[in-house]
């Protein structure tokens, strides 16, 4: 069997690669992040099947779940296609179908309200009002800077993101509070929620901004990222419409499989749905 040496210019060529992909920019990170790991192990050692396995095994016996190991082996495999060394691809993990989320990390409606008055009494408008933008449309944290005045002024917001385009309605009441702190901040233009310097908020600044409104809204530290509002969202919807096809639509989901995940509920809840069942006498 063949065998391959990985070097750096190897990767940063593979990250151009996924640039003119149009990966989004948190997908490069996080691809080339785990390809570093994987060239950190290596330590200089030729590519081979055999090795990437050995590394499957030592990301288990490290602990990483087995969605994590999925997704760093996803991230190697590519990097072997792009290369033409797929002989060197690895089975991803069989992982057995998720029944219940675990309700420590999932976002209730009710601490949802209290980060979003936790902020208003911290004077914390920008934050409060991305938190609630957030929460009522599904956006990804990606996808916050299609908030523009231009949208908020026409009601709904065109993205487009990974290849794909969809328009995201925006709620009235949303409108008019956006509206409202665009005036304020004298924003006349472009995006809504940007820095002090006039940069539309990143992933990063955003996710840290509401790790320290947990703190004070009393929620876990845990809960308080942005795609537990994403979550949120599709789940009040879904209890609200019951409508799986048109929520994938709103999430921009090209398979309501991914729809499904976003729907689990948790232990505790499925525990409340057995007992009203009444079948024990």
């Amino acid at each position: 069997m063949s065998s391959y040496k990985l070097s750096a210019k190897k990767i940063a060529e593979y990250g151009r690669h996924l640039r003119s992909e149009e990966k989004s920019t948190a997908t490069m990170e996080k691809y080339l992040h785990d390809i570093g790991l994987f060239a950190a192990w290596l330590a200089g050692r030729a590519v081979t099947k055999e090795r990437v396995a050995e590394w499957k095994s030592h990301l288990a016996a490290a602990g990483y779940a087995p969605a994590t190991i999925n997704t760093k082996l996803s991230a190697v495999n590519g990097l072997f296609d792009h290369l033409g060394w797929s002989e060197c691809r690895v089975k991803f993990l069989k992982i057995q179908r998720r029944l219940f989320r675990d309700a420590g990390r999932e976002l209730t409606k009710g601490e949802y309200q209290r980060l979003l008055s936790a902020a208003w009494e911290l004077g914390r408008v920008r934050l409060a009002l991305l938190t609630e933008t957030i929460a009522a449309t599904g956006v990804r944290v990606s996808e916050v800077p299609y908030i523009t005045l231009e949208a908020v002024r026409q009601g709904k917001a065109r993205i487009v993101l990974k290849g794909k385009i969809r328009v995201i309605l925006l709620p009235e009441k949303l409108c008019r509070k956006l509206q409202k702190y665009a005036k304020k901040e004298k924003i006349t233009s472009g995006v809504i929620f940007r820095t002090k310097t006039g940069r539309p908020l990143n992933r990063r600044q955003i996710w840290a901004e509401l790790k320290r409104l947990c703190a004070h809204a009393g929620v876990a530290p845990g809960k308080g990222f942005p795609h537990n509002l994403r979550h949120l969202f599709a789940t009040v919807f879904y209890q609200t419409c019951r409508d799986l096809v048109k929520l994938a639509d709103l999430l921009g989901h090209s398979s309501i499989e991914t729809t499904r995940i976003y729907l689990i509920s948790s232990g505790a809840e499925h525990q409340r749905e057995l007992e009203r069942l009444g079948l024990v006498l």
